[in-house]
């Protein structure tokens, strides 16, 4: 099989944190210039955007000089340009830096922000905002959060590197550790592990489980009750797409602040940080494998429904 050959580096520089976006001019198609390809391609970007900014010279070839507009189409040639960042509403909370070195980055991320741009999610992002904060433009996430919850990332300073940190999570080398708040059911019996098969469709918000073979796992156990709430500690063996809130949404107990189990309420708007998700990634841990460090780091972060239950219990 023969071995693909990696993009050269990006001619333009990170803009807010934010890495170029790169397009790769596809092998076949009827196009006769790099323009005509994009137009095409960026139908999203609005009439006229793709053309205005041949016009300024925004999008550069791989010697970082302007593509001109009337450039032949090239197939697999690269193009590289920096897209207008949608509006965002700032995340009002800092990322926390829980332990930094040569190699990796562990850093705190609150409820609300992304782990990486994505979508309308591009500067108010927690890498973003860490290549700004540390100067460290290599940087990179070895592995992502939900947006909705807060809690431990780890991220990579090396690009050589990343592969054997992402390796890590892929062959589940890493202990990860969850709290979350939800009601308290006394009748619910735990400690137990749940386990299903979790379905997560494309352009649909929330996951469902189906039958067939098992692909999520969680270890489910009561740390605490107070006030008819619950605070439970989990144990993920499987890392599904929102398995945590599924699992214990499929146990009665959904998790306070969840805009999508048990069921959608529709997008939290934009700027409103009053009722967030009460679901923190409270512990990551794993051998090093560049170092060989057994490495045991802890969230300093609370969920606020626990902390202050008389505000919170009865709204679930």
């Amino acid at each position: 099989m023969r071995r693909r050959t990696p993009p050269p580096p990006a001619p333009l520089p990170q803009r807010d944190g934010v890495d170029p976006v790169r397009v790769r001019l596809p092998h076949g198609g009827a196009w006769a210039t790099v323009r005509e390809h994009l137009v095409q391609r960026l139908t999203g970007a609005g009439p006229g955007v793709v053309a205005s900014m041949f016009d300024a010279g925004l999008i550069v070839g791989a010697d970082g000089r302007a593509v001109t507009p009337d450039a032949p189409y090239e197939p697999g040639m690269y193009v590289w340009f920096h897209r207008e960042p949608p509006a965002e509403v700032p995340v009002p909370f800092p990322v926390e830096v829980v332990h930094r070195d040569a190699h990796i980055v562990v850093a705190d991320k609150p409820h609300f922000l992304a782990t990486t741009p994505r979508g309308t999610h591009v500067t108010q992002t927690a890498l973003a905002r860490l290549r700004r904060e540390l100067g460290i433009p290599t940087l990179t996430a070895a592995h992502r959060l939900d947006r909705l919850t807060a809690g431990l990332v780890l991220f990579t300073v090396r690009p050589e590197e990343r592969g054997a940190y992402q390796t890590l999570f892929r062959d589940r080398r890493v202990r990860k550790e969850y709290e979350a708040v939800a009601s308290y059911d006394p009748s619910l019996a735990l400690p137990r592990t749940v386990r299903s098969r979790i379905l997560k469709e494309r352009g649909v918000q929330a996951a469902r489980e189906v039958e067939g073979e098992p692909n999520a796992e969680t270890y489910v156990e009561l740390a605490g009750h107070r006030g008819g709430l619950g605070r439970y500690r989990l144990v993920p063996a499987t890392g599904q797409t929102h398995q945590l809130r599924v699992h214990l949404n499929t146990l009665g107990v959904p998790i306070l602040g969840d805009p999508l189990y048990p069921e959608v309420t529709g997008p939290v708007p934009a700027g409103d940080f009053r009722r967030p998700l009460q679901l923190l990634a409270r512990r990551l841990e794993f051998t090093d494998p560049v170092t060989g460090v057994e490495h045991a780091f802890a969230s300093g972060r609370v969920l606020g429904a626990w902390e202050s239950y008389d505000g919170w219990a009865g709204r679930g």
